[in-house]
This record gives C-alpha cells, sequence and structure tokens, in this order.
C-alpha cells in the first residue's frame, strides 16, 4: 500500500473488486442456514468497527479535523449501499437490483462532469458504458423485466451511495492534511455499525446460527469461519484496498474497475456454490473487462517542461 504510480493503484483496485466479490459466496451460506439478510449485514460492518477499533483510536484527531467525512462515508458509503441495496432487493429481482447498484460509477461521472465540473476522459465514459452493459449480461436482466418503481428508486438510491463511496474516498488528497484512509474507513465503519444497529435490530438475531455449520456448495464449513472471511477480507481488506486505489487512481477510473466485483462474485458463485453461467454471462463479464481496461487505457501527457512532483501527480491519475 506504499506503493506509487498507476499501475500500483490499478493492482489495488483489482484487489478491492475481487475482495468484494468474494462476500456473496461466503454470506449466502449463511444467510441460507438461517440468518436475515440485514443480520448478515449488521455483522459485517460490527465486524470490520471491531477489528479497526484500535486503528479509530490511533486516529482519534480525525474526529475534531474531518468530522463530516467520517459521518458521510459511515452514514453513505457503508450503511447507506448497504441498506438501500437491500430494500430494493426486497421489491424486485436480485440481477435487476445489482445492475441497479453497479449504475453507480455512471452516476460518478456525470457527478465529477456536471457538479464538481471537472473533465472526464472519453476513455472512461466508454469504459462505463461497456461496463454497464456487460453487468446487464452477467445478471441476465432481461430474465427479471417486471419491475416495481419503490424498487427501481431504491435501487437507483443504492447506486447513488456507490458514487459518493469513490467521492469520499478521494476527499483530502490535496495538500498536507489529507486523512489517512484507514481512519476514515475505520469510523466510517464505527458509523455504519451506529445506523445497521437500528436498521437491522441485531438483538433479533438467531445467535445459533454462528455456531453450527454452513453449506458451501458440498462442502459444510464452519459459520464462524466464513463469517470471519466476509469480515476480514470481504470488508476490511476489501475497503482499505479500495479507498486507497482511489487515491492513487482517479475516482472515474477506479469505479469503472468496481464493476469487476460483480463478475467476480458471479465466477465465485459458479465455482464454489454450483451456479452455473450461461453464455450470455461469460459473455457478459468479458465485456466488464474490457470496459475496465478501456477506462484506464488513457494516460494523462505531461507537459515537457513541468515540476517533477507536478508530473508524478499527473502520472498517478492523482487529482
Amino acid at each position: 500500500m506504499q506503493a506509487s504510480g498507476r499501475n500500483a493503484g490499478l493492482g489495488l483496485a483489482l484487489v478491492s473488486a475481487c475482495a468484494f466479490g468474494g462476500s456473496g459466496v461466503a454470506a449466502k451460506p449463511l444467510i441460507e442456514a438461517g440468518l436475515d439478510p440485514l443480520h448478515m449485514v449488521w455483522l459485517r460492518v460490527a465486524g470490520a468497527a471491531l477489528v479497526l477499533s484500535p486503528l479509530a483510536w490511533r486516529h482519534r484527531d480525525l474526529v475534531r479535523r474531518k468530522p463530516a467525512l467520517l459521518a458521510g462515508f459511515g452514514l453513505v458509503a457503508v450503511a447507506g449501499v448497504q441498506a438501500f441495496y437491500f430494500a430494493s432487493l426486497s421489491r424486485i429481482p436480485v440481477g435487476v437490483a445489482l445492475l441497479l447498484e453497479y449504475l453507480g460509477p455512471a452516476l460518478l461521472l456525470g457527478w465529477i462532469r456536471f457538479v464538481q465540473r471537472k473533465p472526464v476522459t472519453r476513455a472512461a465514459a466508454a469504459g462505463a458504458a461497456v461496463a454497464v452493459v456487460g453487468l446487464a449480461c452477467v445478471v441476465e436482466v432481461w430474465s427479471g423485466l417486471s419491475l416495481d418503481p419503490l424498487g427501481v428508486l431504491l435501487g437507483i438510491a443504492a447506486a447513488c451511495c456507490q458514487a459518493f463511496y469513490f467521492v469520499l474516498a478521494d476527499q483530502g488528497t490535496d495538500g498536507d492534511e489529507a486523512p489517512d484512509p484507514i481512519g476514515v474507513i475505520a469510523y466510517g465503519m464505527i458509523v455504519g455499525t451506529l445506523v445497521m444497529t437500528v436498521i437491522a435490530r441485531p438483538w433479533e438475531m438467531d445467535w445459533q446460527v454462528l455456531g453450527g455449520q454452513a453449506a458451501l456448495g458440498d462442502t459444510a464449513v464452519p459459520a464462524v469461519a466464513l463469517l470471519a472471511w466476509v469480515v476480514l477480507v470481504a470488508t476490511v481488506f476489501a475497503y482499505l484496498t479500495g479507498v486507497v486505489s482511489v487515491r492513487k487512481l482517479s475516482p472515474q477510473v477506479a469505479g469503472v474497475v468496481a464493476c469487476l466485483e460483480a463478475v467476480v462474485a458471479t465466477v465465485l458463485a459458479w465455482v464454489l456454490l454450483g451456479e452455473h453461467l450461461a453464455a450470455w454471462q461469460i459473455a457478459g463479464g468479458a465485456l466488464v473487462l474490457s470496459g475496465a481496461f478501456i477506462a484506464q487505457s488513457l494516460r494523462p501527457t505531461p507537459p515537457a517542461a513541468a515540476d517533477p512532483a507536478v508530473l508524478d501527480r499527473e502520472t498517478t491519475g492523482a487529482r
């Protein structure tokens, strides 16, 4: 995570997408074993907050320096995405809800261009368009075209929250007072836990499920081991690498690369849970990969006589 450069940022973005993509394949057996989906989300966020709490204490000065950023990250990037996605999921098909959530990168480009009034590269716009078409194929959106209007609005709300995850992750990258991403994530998880506690009501959870076994395909796995994977890898590690990748690339590029999460989740479900892929889904995965490649392919050309420090920031994609 101390490495510099665009390639390091791209690598971290890919690792983050893979880590996020592994959450569903571990969470689904727990849900099938008896956990309510909202309780699963609460365990995920609360577990991450517990793991990161020592780091939150270490970066306690952020509460004074960046209270709005910490509150926004927890409310929007942690709790908002989860709550709106599951609310959408309760009203419309899974594939459609997932596609709506991953409209976030496209919404992010609109935010950067029309609200922040910053230029958006043609490569990023083209990559986002190709990735969205690929996602539609991956989730086979045509299989659930009977849509509930409120469910669609909730899915779009999840997409907006996902877009702001990248905006908030990029906050403070200019100047010497840039907040440490580890501290931002730690406090974001704490705030997210407080919000999700009200929504999920964990005191109604069937805690006995965590003491038993869950079926990962044809294999019985301790439920606590699956929970540990969701918390440590698919949440703590995924958020850490994701936020750092945004700062080394740019929100618009990192957002498109993040679309790979849905492809990773689909492939892992095929390999570990026996949920076979159709030809359309394989083709869609190739399109998402192509979109991510297009988005990061155009690099800015630095001026010949610029300061070396400026050249370094431009070639790494920092803003």
